[in-house]
């Protein structure tokens, strides 16, 4: 669909539950292998030639992230799971109702997952609704299988598309709620964060060119376990998969660290967010000129970061059109800022962050 207003509808949306899975494809099964194996510890639910089922350790449903071997390297789907198995109707009936594409397997797109039907959102994403699922065995209490980074939920997704306001807008007829965002004094807003479940977000929208997938965020108990990865890809000699971090941000209030896999596609270990569940929990808004937004101490935001993402696919498997963003970039009107001092309104000046001064 265009960049024009999404056509409102009287159906009721699906109760989606939360951000349950998503589907990778990735050009060199082998070394996904090893990065989401070997280097951060997710669990094998199943595997084949082709593809790889992994989840988390406290996680009972079949998988939290499908990587497929493909030709070109790109996100197939954002999977939510809804309430009931009715919901499925009701997401099918939703969307079709506001003129997307759908497509529905009473066997589903994938092993462990039954009766599902995937869209083209309006934005562009692949977005998949289910509620029948395998049940495997929660490893919650398997403490001698735990490693110190132990990743133990799948968090969030983050999700790059041109206008913001738009995708917002969408999002809270679908049902989610912003829990924070990020606009400046001329009305123009560079991101939000949507949630279901009660923390800060199930998916995020980013402002940039897309539709594209910016990351997708595990969970740790504690943010030692996140130090922890960075020494173990330290000792491995692989510490240039390290992008960003760690350090904490200032939106969601949560330790980060963000790495890249050998295909490019964005992973942020995550932890340490807050409750967000009662019904007047307040909306939390950064001006995009406070620096402590993005990183509440120390890192400026590498420039990667506001400009890499990864493609998302069509239902036919086709790599989605990009468009570009035409209100103002966060990067551009943050470079020379971020990093550098605290330039909150109001503020007097209180010391200087650390940066790239050079």
């Amino acid at each position: 669909m265009t960049n024009d207003a999404i056509p409102t509808t009287d159906l009721t949306p699906p109760d989606i539950l939360r951000c349950a899975y998503m589907e990778i494809v990735v050009t060199d099964l082998a070394a996904s292998r090893e990065f989401y194996v070997d280097i951060l510890g997710l669990v094998v639910t199943k595997e084949d030639e082709n593809s790889l089922y992994l989840r988390t350790f406290e996680e009972f449903i079949h998988h939290n992230l499908v990587l497929r071997q493909g030709p070109v390297a790109a996100v197939a789907s954002f999977a939510f799971r809804v309430r009931t198995p009715e919901d499925v109707d009701l997401a099918e009936a939703y969307y079709q109702a506001i003129g997307c594409r759908t497509e529905r397997r009473s066997e589903g797109f994938v092993d462990g997952v039954g009766d599902t039907v995937r869209v083209e959102d309006p934005l562009g994403f692949p977005y998949e609704f289910f509620y029948q699922v395998d049940h495997v065995e929660r490893l919650a209490w398997r403490y001698d299988l735990y490693g110190p980074g132990a990743l133990v939920r799948l968090d969030h997704f983050n999700q790059v598309t041109p206008d913001v306001p738009r995708g917002r807008k969408y999002l809270e007829d679908l049902g989610f709620r912003v829990t924070e965002d990020i606009q400046d004094d001329q009305g123009v807003t560079y991101a939000a964060w949507m949630r279901r479940k009660d923390t800060v977000h199930d998916t995020a929208l980013t402002g940039g060119d897309g539709p594209r997938m910016h990351h997708i965020a595990f969970a740790t108990h504690e943010k030692h376990n996140i130090l922890y990865i960075c020494d173990k890809l330290g000792a491995l000699r692989k510490s240039d998969v390290i992008e960003r971090g760690p350090g904490r941000h200032g939106v969601s209030n949560a330790f980060y660290l963000y790495i890249t896999d050998p295909d490019g596609h964005r992973v942020e270990i995550y932890t340490q967010d807050y409750y967000t569940g009662d019904p007047d929990n307040p909306v939390v808004t950064w001006d995009v000129h406070d620096n402590q937004r993005r990183d509440w101490w120390g890192n400026p935001v590498v420039p990667s970061w506001y400009t890499e993402a990864s493609l998302v696919l069509d239902l036919d498997g086709n790599p989605q059109p990009v468009v570009p963003r035409t209100d103002a970039s966060e990067m551009a009107v943050t470079v020379g800022a971020d990093g550098f001092s605290y330039t909150r309104q109001g503020d007097v000046e209180q010391g200087f962050k650390l940066g790239n001064t050079l």
